[in-house]
């Protein structure tokens, strides 16, 4: 039989790179950085290799390290000196973000990003008030519209630290628009909003809390993060933020919602980001210890599984290290 079609010809090393197609960068990249108001010295996170949590004296310097791989942009996770059923540390004009922020701005070029979400400030662990009884009785969890109040006043304290982004993570009704507005109001409309448009109630966000001190004291997130059953939802949640104002749109997991990854680039022209979360981080990690996967390689190649599936930004925890090697 004569072959007349061979895909190899264009796998050889001069012609390889020339079909490549896709590209993975550095500037694609976003790096989590962990400040931590409780310490004075850097904490190592056990079930995240390689990461730590720093006082606010070493943001600058923990900043610096990540440009030096060649990653841009940065977004910024805090651990507060204290915790109330209210979250209120979370706005504080002295807040460990806010003092965070105006320390990696001031110092350095690096594009920060912020998180708005509430979990790692209430002693309850979840991510905004609750509803009366809530610690009772399971079917009750948090006050969407009363988180919203509270959500507003984080999104703007952000941007009077600097931040040059604010993302809210909490999956609250109507967020992006609360946002929106109260940063337009407080004379910000610059400051885009990247949403964490569609975030599932996952397995893979263990290590995470471990590293926020922001578990859950009592229930789950069921009611307020999507059902990992479902994908056409979450085609209906970004397009509520995109009517909102959504500048960038987040799926949260990775992975595990490449689907869900691919669906929302086909159905919106705006950028697509997503998060590369501290499970999927962990779970390469422990392989590679075993001595089952090279971590560099699977690292990389979970990289551009996210691109290639649509996503123009990744928030990831290998973004140091990977970024190091291209």
């Amino acid at each position: 039989m004569e072959l007349t079609n061979r895909p190899r010809r264009l796998r050889t090393d001069g012609v390889r790179s020339l079909v490549s197609e896709t590209e993975l960068r550095a500037s694609d990249l976003i790096a989590p950085v962990f400040v931590d108001a409780t310490t004075d010295e850097r904490v190592e996170i056990e079930s995240m290799p390689g990461h730590e949590r720093v006082p606010v004296a070493e943001s600058v310097a923990r900043a610096r390290e990540v440009a030096e791989t060649g990653v841009e942009a940065v977004m910024v996770f805090g651990v507060p000196a204290s915790k109330d059923a209210e979250g209120s540390r979370v706005w504080a004009d002295d807040g460990v973000v806010q003092r965070a922020v105006e320390r990696i701005t001031d110092a350095t070029d690096l594009y920060v990003v912020t998180d708005v979400c509430m979990c790692e400030y209430t002693d309850h662990g979840h991510c905004g008030v609750l509803e009366e009884g809530a610690r009772e009785d399971p079917e009750l969890t948090v006050d969407n519209d009363a988180t919203l109040e509270s959500l507003r006043r984080v999104a703007v304290s952000h941007a009077e630290a600097g931040a040059d982004m604010v993302a809210p993570s909490g999956m609250m009704d109507g967020v992006v628009g609360a946002v929106r507005e109260a940063l337009d109001a407080a004379g910000y409309e610059h400051v885009p909003v990247m949403s964490y448009a569609a975030k599932y109630e996952s397995a893979f966000y263990g290590p995470f809390r471990d590293a926020t001190d922001g578990a859950p004291a009592f229930g789950d997130r069921r009611h307020y993060q999507m059902d990992p059953a479902n994908a056409r939802e979450a085609v209906r949640e970004v397009r509520l933020d995109v009517e909102q104002g959504a500048d960038v749109l987040m799926i949260k997991p990775a992975l595990p919602y490449l689907d869900v990854v691919a669906a929302v680039r086909r159905e919106f022209d705006h950028p697509v980001a997503a998060y590369n979360v501290s499970g999927e981080y962990a779970m390469l990690h422990a392989a590679a210890e075993k001595g089952w996967l090279d971590l560099e390689a699977v690292a990389r190649e979970s990289l551009l599984s996210i691109k290639r599936a649509g996503a123009d930004l990744i928030l990831t925890y290998f973004a140091e290290d990977v970024a190091a090697g291209l």
